[in-house]
């Protein structure tokens, strides 16, 4: 078996070259089976998608269209593709706006100017181990190292998640720190991906945390809805029915394309279970960064009872400088968007700015700098 990395894992194998491996579940559950047989490589993902490189190159877009092939760059930040969201792709088609977010380019190892591997501070927030606190009555705890797609134009791909904890015991310094600040109302499980976690240790941290009084509700953000739809278990959904607390899921999609199929499905049943479902997206160049394309997520969203939360300005992290939209593109898409569709569907567009109180309006920012 290969090395994980210490900057990305996975689930079903030792996460973070943590030498614990949960095996709490005997029998691995449907999305662990997908999971596990997800795409790990270039040149397997063109081969699903009847693509070669050739094709690829000749075709794409972005000024730099060569595939990733440099070998410690992948080891680091490895492909990581499932076949349920996969099979939502064109075959043939080197633009598919689902591959390009998954796929690797040799753009991802040109140095660029502003663009840093800590991009929002998260190193500079942290407070213990796994447990980050950025804003006013808000904590953030990197539930899990693992995600079940590696996005490329990911914030934290170069987090130290080697450096966080991976058993369940291993949360109680994180756990007290919060047990003792009675200003924190919400806590936020990301990563990393918490639906990595298997139903039993996400029951676990949940309920500690649900037993907090001052702590009023537990925010979800996740991929994994989105990327392989069985993650949404019926012991996920009872541990959420289940709770003091408020439950709230936010979901990552940016395109529509990725929302249809049994990804439509969980997403309306969550809903109608009366979760607060809410959606974050990335402007992408080549990806999102048309009204038609923006539109149509949030029709899809919107269909689904999911709302549109944030559209946010790419974080400037290392290696994802070739997706970025100047923001005068983006503010000029919302200000079309809001022609286009009611008040509710159009996604507030905002940027992190470490060291901020809050995530800030990019038109903000745009007036300052004028």
């Amino acid at each position: 078996m290969t090395p994980v990395p210490a900057t990305m894992s996975t689930v079903l194998l030792p996460q973070w070259n943590s030498p614990a491996v949960d095996r709490s579940t005997v029998e691995p559950s449907a999305w662990q089976r997908e999971l596990a047989s997800a795409v790990r490589n270039v040149p397997e993902l063109l081969k699903q998608l009847k693509l070669t490189a050739t094709d690829f190159e000749s075709h794409a877009a972005d000024s730099a269209p060569r595939l990733g092939t440099n070998a410690d760059s992948l080891r680091q930040f490895p492909v990581l593709v499932p076949e349920n969201f996969l099979s939502r792709m064109t075959p043939g088609d080197p633009n598919d706006p689902l591959l390009r977010q998954v796929l690797a380019l040799a753009a991802e190892d040109l140095p660029v100017p502003g663009f840093v591997d800590d991009a929002v501070g998260d190193l500079a927030a942290r407070r213990g181990p796994g447990l980050l606190q950025k804003y006013a009555g808000r904590a953030l705890l990197i539930a899990s190292g693992a995600c079940a797609v590696h996005c490329r134009y990911c914030f934290r791909r170069s987090y130290p998640y080697s450096d966080e904890p991976h058993r369940t015991d291993e949360w109680d310094t994180a756990l007290n720190l919060l047990q003792q600040d009675a200003t924190i109302t919400e806590v936020i499980l990301s990563g990393g991906d918490p639906l990595t976690l298997n139903d039993h240790r996400l029951e676990t941290l949940c309920r500690r945390l649900d037993s907090i009084p001052h702590v009023e509700r537990i925010r979800i953000h996740t991929r994994l809805p989105i990327v392989i739809p069985s993650r949404v278990t019926p012991e996920f959904e009872r541990l959420l029915g289940s709770l003091r607390t408020q439950p709230i899921v936010v979901v990552h999609a940016n395109h529509g394309n990725e929302i249809q199929g049994n990804c439509a499905d969980v997403l309306r049943q969550l809903v109608r279970s009366g979760i607060p479902v809410l959606n974050q997206a990335v402007l992408l160049r080549g990806i999102n960064d048309s009204v038609d394309a923006l539109e149509d997520l949030s029709r899809r969203l919107i269909r689904l009872g999911v709302m549109p939360y944030y559209l946010h300005q790419l974080d400037r992290v290392a290696g994802a400088a070739h997706f970025e939209v100047p923001a005068e593109t983006g503010l000029r898409l919302i200000e079309e968007l809001g022609k286009r569709l009611p008040g509710y569907a159009v996604p507030r567009y905002v940027q992190e700015i470490p060291g901020a109180t809050g995530k800030t309006n990019v038109a903000a920012i745009e007036f300052i700098q004028v």
